[in-house]
């Protein structure tokens, strides 16, 4: 029975179903007022169902006007319009209707309409819709006023999307969580996170509240409805669910609890962080705790690396110094054992010598020959000179045997002894424990000798057998003393052999002589002093036999080897020391001549060689005792000027040149180190070295350390070239004698300034202009057409020699052009000028120095070395940007709140501004400090690629910390509703961008230039990119920069954040700033894609516009 009762049940049920179901889909009944609620139920979903299908309809509308703020339509529909969760204020707007409620919903061509008219023209907000088929001048029933809605007594199809169906009988207020715009008489439901509860009469201010809108006037039984309008923030806050508050439906308001925050807007509360306070009713969570903490942890961060930035790389140094000593040490006992051993093996031969002959003369000859050989403690190899040692002694003997019976291991200095009697000239040494330590038997060779140890050891080693035999052989070469101390094929440069005939150098544009007819020759294993008063070209003169010669015209020949040949195809073998002292200054200078080393040497030269090359540079030029000191630089002291000086010339010795030139490189020394320097090169000689150098005032003893001597007079012009010893005997036969107590040139060169008369023993009298003629008729050299008259005037004793700079003397003043002609003259000579140095610095020729110098991927680790450890020692000045970064986070992220109608727009435009400038000017210090060292490396050959890339590697470092550290303080502080990793990794490509500008300018501008403009492009950009209205070219220009990526892509990583009742606010604010939501990706691409052109760009211009 009972089975049979609930069949009935389910019958009646079903039919019930089937009948609301047709009665809705057909909407020709009205609801029948049932109390059943599982018929209001049913009835309620099908409601809700016909509502979920206008997405179909709406969601080609939405992709083609709405695209740019919404992404996915489905995602969004739901999130504004699913209301599965919670169907009471649908159920309770049908019974309130009575079943009326489908006759009351909008269409889809009324929602069309009412979001068509929302945002034409741009617009976010409307006070009422354009005229209908219901509201009109002609017909505006009282659904027609703001929330009310009114029934139709035709069939309404909800899928219409064409044609608005008339409705203006029944006209009621509009029901809870529904909003009824002012101009139409439906119904649309408010979207989740909207609060839309009936409006009450506010009989003092006349409006329904908690809306904006009033009664109509004249009509009594006109009531408050429901909400009127959804917008966005700024025009319908009232519809948005308040801050403090949660709404999780669109009917129904409750105050967010202890512990939890809730957002304008929120549908849920949320949980507050451990460590974060959030009250009762508290919109926002506040979590500057975690800033605090973030400021406290970097800032002793930072201050731990602003006081022990060094600490690192001092106890490397130090365990490096170490391991030096011990090496040095042992070469020196091996070196002390060596010598003892062989003085005491001589006083043995002559003792072995003496006791020979008193035996031949005891004992017949026959006796003598039955002898056994002779050995002398122990069994050493048998040589030319081992007959002639004694026998070993009978006790030497018998304890030989006891030790051999008893196996006692030998004693260190009887395996001292061996070794020397096996090999006394071996390249390890000894195989003993010397100083406690373990020296391997065999000396390791290429691949072998890999730790830092051997390799110092084998040097050190060198370096003492090579001071012991140039003792012993002081007339050998230097070459030869290294060819005995290896036992090895010495390894031999390439020999440069420099002539110049005619040589002249004339300004382009002037018509100026830098250089005139200057003949001669730079002989291999030579030391060539060039020598001059001021003006007189002497470093013209080397920039010319270097190749560095720009903006001049140059006649003559210079023959390298006999051959017609530019001297760029040698760089690789010629060293050039620059008159400035071009040093790193926060390197060593091991490092710097360690650094120079690995990237001139041969690639396949062994690293113990080169070791060793640096190690005799180090000891030639005497900085063994400041070897680990960092050089220094005007800021911070280190080395003395002397020392630096040395480790200038230090850094082209290491190279092991074959010509090297050096431009004053006695300037600034004291005598001492003055000899010392030149000793060294003297010492660089005689390995066949080619060594021309400028010198200004040396003593009486360096001059004769010197063995060639130029003499240049004023305008270029030679008036001796030749041996330094036959100076004074050449300028003797010109009746020009040297004072007593005056240094040659110094006499000399004040002759050629026209400060000391000439005193001649002849009759007589020499002019100072008229010695460059006379040098060329010593030397029969042709002597230039307009100095012709000078020459005959030397025989006729004719005074009033002219020996003017000009071309063509004569001719100069005849015509004179005009102030247009000069300034036009100037210009072509400008140009001239700019167009020869980028000529020069793109010159490509043959290398013909045969030496292959590590590849480009090699040198740039050796570069990635150097520019960290100098990043290590500049760690302070990294502290201090991390630092300002940290207060400039914390100030912004408190003083520019968010703002949801814009979406923190205004935060983020600080933030781009205040992130470029700070990121910019600490990327300037990349390149602009270093410009010199550059143009002085990359004139050596060194790769400017490496360089460069190396530097863009260790700043990368920069990049990716700085937006961490600048977010740490801003998001913490400013809590926007975006991720913390959206905002980190547009940060990242932004400092990207700007660091990629920053090295543009930092090598094309100076200094101070570079700074302003790192100051001003942020702030004119941004203004720019913010331009509200923009036309046609103000539009182009705000594509083209880059803080409108950057402030895009904040603004999408936050609008997205927003759904629900934030659509319109989204679309709205997205439409005014013309951004699109699709385009996050693309922001960042283009992002990267400008920090990649600006460094294509500074590195072009760091290869063009450099100075050789």
């Amino acid at each position: 029975m009972r089975n049979a009762r609930a069949n009935l049940c389910r019958v009646v049920i079903f039919i019930l179903v089937l009948s609301f179901s047709w009665c809705v889909n057909c909407q020709e009944d009205d609801y029948n007022q049932s109390d059943s609620p599982e018929v209001v139920r049913i009835f309620t979903e099908l409601v809700y169902n016909r509502l979920s299908n206008l997405t179909d309809i709406l969601s080609g509308e939405i992709i083609n006007k709405l695209s740019f703020c919404i992404k996915d339509v489905d995602a969004d529909w739901n999130g504004a319009f699913n209301f599965s969760s919670n169907l009471g204020f649908l159920t309770s707007c049908i019974r309130k209707t009575r079943g009326d409620l489908t006759q009351r919903l909008c269409t889809a061509a009324e929602i069309k309409f009412y979001f068509r008219s929302f945002f034409e023209d741009g617009r976010k907000s409307t006070n009422y819709l354009k005229p209908n088929n219901n509201c009109n001048l002609t017909s505006w029933v009282p659904g027609c006023e703001p929330g009310w809605a009114c029934s139709s007594n035709q069939k309404v199809d909800l899928k219409n999307s064409q044609n608005m169906p008339v409705r203006i009988h029944d006209c009621q207020p509009c029901c809870e969580g529904f909003f009824c715009p002012h101009g139409i008489t439906c119904m649309i439901p408010c979207p989740l996170g909207a609060y839309c509860p009936l409006a009450k009469l506010n009989k003092t201010t006349g409006f329904c509240e908690p809306y904006r809108y009033q009664q109509p006037p004249g009509q009594l039984n006109h009531t408050c409805g429901g909400a009127d309008i959804w917008a966005d923030v700024g025009s319908s806050s009232e519809v948005f669910c308040s801050a403090g508050s949660y709404c999780p439906t669109t009917t129904q308001k409750f105050p967010c609890s202890s512990g939890h925050y809730c957002r304008t807007g929120s549908t849920t509360e949320t949980s507050c962080f451990k460590l974060a306070t959030c009250n009762p009713n508290t919109a926002n969570q506040n979590i500057h705790a975690y800033g605090v903490m973030l400021i406290a942890a970097l800032s002793t961060l930072l201050l731990i690396i602003y006081n022990c930035s060094d600490q690192v790389l001092t106890t490397r140094e130090r365990r490096e110094a170490k391991s030096r000593e011990a090496a040095a040490r042992s070469a020196r006992e091996t070196a002390q054992a060596r010598e003892k051993w062989k003085s005491a093996k001589d006083v043995a031969k002559k003792h072995a010598i003496g006791l020979q002959a008193q035996l031949s003369r005891r004992f017949s000859r026959k006796q003598s020959r039955k002898q056994e050989p002779l050995k002398v403690l122990g069994n050493p190899k048998p040589g030319p000179d081992d007959s002639l040692l004694p026998p070993m002694p009978s006790g030497a003997s018998q304890q030989a045997s006891t030790s051999s019976t008893t196996k006692k291991k030998p004693s260190n200095l009887t395996n001292m002894i061996r070794q020397l009697e096996e090999d006394p000239f071996s390249n390890e040494g000894f195989d003993l424990e010397i100083g406690g330590k373990n020296i391997k038997k065999n000396m390791p060779k290429g691949k072998q000798m890999h730790t830092r140890s051997q390799n110092l050891r084998y040097a050190y080693g060198q370096l003492e057998k090579e001071r012991a035999l140039q003792e012993q052989n002081k007339n050998l070469t230097f070459s030869g003393v290294i060819s005995m101390a290896t036992d090895t094929e010495i390894r031999t440069r390439p020999v440069i052999e420099v002539a110049f005939s005619d040589l002249t150098l004339t300004l382009k544009g002037k018509n100026k002589h830098l250089l005139r007819c200057v003949t001669g020759k730079l002989m291999p294993g030579r030391v060539s002093a060039v020598m001059g008063p001021s003006g007189a070209g002497k470093t013209t003169f080397l920039n010319a036999l270097a190749g560095k010669a720009t903006g001049c015209t140059m006649t003559g020949l210079i023959l390298i080897n006999g051959k017609v040949e530019p001297m760029h195809s040698y760089k690789k073998i010629i060293g050039f020391v620059p008159q400035d002292d071009i040093v790193h200054g926060n390197l060593t200078v091991e490092e710097n001549l360690w650094f120079s080393a690995k990237c001139r040497l041969s690639a396949d030269m062994p690293k113990p060689e080169k070791v060793l090359v640096v190690e005799r540079v180090i000891e030639s030029l005497g900085l063994q005792a400041v070897r680990d000191s960092l050089v220094g630089t005007v800021e911070k002291r280190g080395i003395s000027g002397g020392q630096r000086k040395r480790v200038n010339v230090g850094l082209e010795m290491v190279m092991e040149p074959s010509l090297l030139i050096l431009d004053e490189p006695t300037s600034g020394l004291d005598s001492s180190s003055s000899q010392l320097l030149i000793r060294a090169l003297r010492r660089e000689a005689l390995e066949a070295v080619n060594i021309c150098m400028v010198v200004h005032q040396p003593s009486y003893a360096l001059f004769k350390m010197f063995d060639d001597l130029i003499l240049l007079a004023k305008g270029g012009l030679t008036v001796y070239h030749g041996s330094v010893k036959k100076v004074e005997e050449y300028f003797a036969n010109l009746g020009i004698n040297v004072p007593d107590r005056v240094t040659p040139p110094d006499h000399y060169i004040d002759i050629l300034e026209g400060i000391v008369k000439p005193s001649t023993s002849t009759s007589s009298s020499v002019s100072y202009k008229q010695l460059p003629i006379r040098w060329m008729l010593h030397n029969k050299y042709e002597i230039p057409p307009d100095m012709q008259n000078n020459a005959a005037g030397i025989d006729t004793n004719i005074k009033g020699a002219n020996l003017n700079n000009e071309t063509n003397p004569v001719n100069v003043g005849s015509t004179e052009q005009s102030f247009a002609g000069e300034l036009w003259q100037d210009v072509k000579c400008t140009v001239e000028l700019k167009r020869d140095k980028i000529q020069h610095n793109f010159l490509v020729s043959k290398d013909l120095s045969d030496r292959k110098t590590p590849s480009v991927s090699r040198q740039y680790r050796y570069f990635l070395g150097r520019v960290g450890k100098q990043r290590l020692r500049e760690a302070r000045i990294q502290a201090v940007d991390f630092l300002i970064l940290l207060l400039a986070g914390a100030c912004l992220g408190t003083l520019a709140k968010v703002s949801d109608e814009t979406f923190g727009a205004l935060g983020y435009t600080y933030t781009v501004i205040a992130v470029s400038l700070l990121c910019k000017i600490a990327a300037l210090r990349s390149f602009s400090l270093d410009k010199l060292h550059y143009w002085r490396e990359s004139a050596s050959g060194m790769s400017g690629l490496a360089y460069f890339l190396s530097k863009d590697t260790i700043d990368h470092f920069s990049t990716v910390i700085k937006p961490l550290v600048y977010l740490s303080m801003f998001y913490f502080f400013n809590n926007p509703r975006s991720s913390f990793s959206a905002n980190y990794i547009i940060l990242v490509c932004l400092v990207y961008c700007v660091t990629g500008i920053a090295y543009a300018f930092a090598i094309f501008l100076e200094p101070g230039p570079a700074q302003l403009w790192s100051v001003l492009l942020p702030v004119v950009l941004t203004l720019i990119a913010t331009q509200q209205e923009r036309g046609g070219v103000v539009k182009i220009l705000a594509t083209l920069c880059y803080p409108k990526w950057a402030l895009e892509a904040f603004v999408i990583a936050n609008a997205e954040r927003y759904s629900g009742v934030w659509l319109v606010t989204r679309c709205g604010s997205l439409l005014s700033s013309g951004y699109d939501l699709h385009d996050w990706g693309l922001c960042l691409f283009v992002l990267i894609t400008y920090g990649i052109v600006f460094r294509v760009i500074a590195f072009f211009c760091m290869v063009t516009f450099q100075k050789k």
